[in-house]
């Protein structure tokens, strides 16, 4: 058994801003915006409430509020889809592995928190969905099955496409977010993140996580450390 670590949500690269932490260790997952104008995608951040119960765009700037929401990985039907790179990284899962996202979160109207890194979610995997190796019939039966996907949601099939698919019974999205970084600086005094000294004993995994790729794996001897950080096997995942 396996775990891959991946980073997801909005952040300063890519709209110019991180999701808001509480001073509860609660948090507002907010997705990237999507790229593709002609996604049939319906929600934007104006018209999706969070789990705050406030509308995504009451965190954001006027300038992306009414841009429609790349919502990936998404806790409806519990997918993730990718391309290039990471979606390599998809195929390598297998049934009942973990995949757990993090994310970039900066505190909102407190300093109880950081701003840093900290897991906010995860998928226990059901099943990976490599489209190139799919007939078109097939590709087309499991964009029907799976159309709340974002990439399912384009106007063009990518070709490329791996969408991981977790069990809905052992997968969500967390009500506590959990610390995983912590800040150092760049030979040119700029900050950036690295695993927490803490979660590299835990987890075995150091160095930079600023960026999606490459996305960190989490081997066996360490995979009981990630069970009980996630309380996977309580009927709550409240901290």
């Amino acid at each position: 058994m396996k775990a891959l670590l991946l980073r997801v949500g909005i952040d300063k690269g890519s709209d110019g801003i991180l999701g808001p932490i509480f001073s509860d260790g609660s948090f507002e997952y907010i997705p990237i915006s999507e790229t593709d104008k002609n996604s049939c995608e319906t929600h934007t951040y104006t018209n999706t409430k969070g789990q705050s119960g406030h509308y995504l765009s009451y965190y954001l700037s006027d300038k992306i509020q009414n841009k429609k929401i790349h919502f990936d990985p998404e806790f409806e039907t519990y997918t993730y889809g990718d391309i290039k790179t990471k979606a390599k990284y998809l195929t390598k899962l297998r049934k009942d592995d973990l995949l757990v996202f993090y994310a970039g979160l900066k505190p909102y109207n407190h300093d109880n928190y950081p701003e840093a890194l900290y897991i906010i979610g995860y998928f226990t995997v059901e099943n990976i969905i490599d489209f190139k190796t799919l007939e078109k019939k097939d590709q087309e039966l499991y964009s029907k099955i799976y159309s709340n996907n974002a990439h399912i949601k384009r106007s063009n099939l990518e070709e490329d496409l791996v969408i991981a698919v977790g069990d809905p019974a052992r997968s969500r999205l967390m009500d506590r977010a959990l610390l995983i970084s912590n800040k150092k600086l760049d030979k040119r005094g700029r900050p950036y993140n690295v695993v927490s000294k803490y979660m590299e004993r835990l987890l075995g995994i150091k160095g930079s996580i600023q960026r999606s790729i490459p996305p960190r794996i989490i081997k066996d001897e360490k995979i009981d450390n990630l069970k009980k950080l996630l309380k996977l096997n309580s009927r709550s995942n409240k901290f």
